[in-house]
Formats: C-alpha cells, structure tokens, sequence
C-alpha cells in the first residue's frame, strides 16, 4: 500500500563547510521507496546469480537481490571499481552507475565537463577485457543535456549501445517501446522473464 505523499525517492547529498562556501561531498544517499516485487534483480536472485553493484544501485533498489555492493566517489571510482567488479566476478550481472553526467555536469549545463566524461569513457572502453561469453550494454534511465537552458532532466530518448564477443555488429535495434525491453534481454540471458518488456537478446546473438 503506498502512502498519499510517498515519493519515489529522496536523494540526500551532504555539504560541508561555511556559509557562502559549502562544498558537495561524495557521500551521497538515495532512499527510495521499495521497488515492485518480482523485478529482475528479485528473479536472478530466486536463481542465485550473482549481482554485483556499482555506484547508486544498491540505494536504488534497497539491496534486494544485490550480492555485493561497492559506493563510488566520481566516474573515474566509478570505472576503476567496475574493472575490478569485473576481475571478482565472472559470472552473473555486474550494475554500474556513473552518475557524474548527470550530478555533475547534466544539472548543472556544464557541457565541457559532459565532453570531458563522455571523452574518458571513451577512452576507457576498449581496456574491458571482455569473456566470449560477455555482453556490455550502455544506456540511460534518462537524459540530462547540459546544452538546454533547463537544469531538468531534458531528454526523453537515450541511446542504448550493446557490445560483446558473442553481439551481432551493426544491428539496429530501432527505438525501444520501454526500458524494460533491457531488462527482458538481461532476463532472457539468465534464463529468467520479467513481468514487462520484449527481449531483443535472440536479434542481437551471433548465430
């Protein structure tokens, strides 16, 4: 049962420092409220794969179905953790957060600094060693243009980029219904099926 005033989440950023001078620090927490039961991360763990997180996810979905979970600092945390998430776990889904185009440079219109992360990322891409039987998959909930005269998320369609030894290349996958056909894909790979969504995963396989 939800409440008349529940919200889907309360993002606490601390600050510290003097009046006119405070600071952002990185020890943010999200609370939110409890996700629907049966979602992906619900059903990989009633399979007991392994779900390692990055960044904000734990916050997000309150630990369910989460088996170990790692904070980030900034992108650069960020990525450093996911390559040693990727070292640790071999198997299962590795979640990743890189929340620094949206905190720090979607919301506040800096657009050099959105070049800047897009430009790391980038660079940091081809250095995932990734297993034959490996699948990356980049995208977004959301957009957040630092160009607009908004500091709102500003986009509603977000690319979505999947990558891997076993991936079709040069597949266009068009424009999605919903964000769940992600996760029906990753649900698919698994073995499992989620409530919403279409499965691209057979579109995308190689063979």
């Amino acid at each position: 049962m939800r409440g008349p005033h529940e919200v889907g989440r309360v993002i606490a950023r601390p600050f510290e420092g003097a009046p006119g001078q405070f600071t952002r620090t990185a020890n943010r927490h999200d609370y939110a409220v409890a996700p629907p039961s049966g979602m992906l991360l619900d059903k990989l763990a009633d399979r007991s794969i392994p779900v390692y997180a990055v960044g904000k996810i734990a916050d997000v979905f309150l630990n369910r179905g989460i088996t170990l979970s790692v904070k980030t600092k900034d992108n650069a945390d960020g990525i450093a953790k996911t390559a040693e998430a990727m070292k640790q776990q071999r198997n299962g889904l590795i979640f990743v957060n890189l929340v620094d185009f949206d905190q720090q440079y979607g919301h506040r219109n800096d657009v050099e600094g959105y070049a800047a992360a897009l430009e790391a990322v980038d660079r940091w891409l081809p250095s995932l060693e990734l297993a034959s039987f490996d699948m990356l998959i980049l995208t977004a909930d959301h957009g957040c243009d630092p160009t607009t005269s908004s500091t709102d998320h500003s986009r509603e369609y977000t690319p979505l980029l999947v990558a891997g030894p076993g991936v079709e290349r040069n597949v266009d996958l068009g424009t999605r219904e919903t964000l769940s056909d992600i996760g029906q894909t990753v649900a698919e790979n698994f073995g499992v099926r989620i409530g919403e969504g279409t499965s691209f995963l057979r579109d995308i396989q190689k063979g």
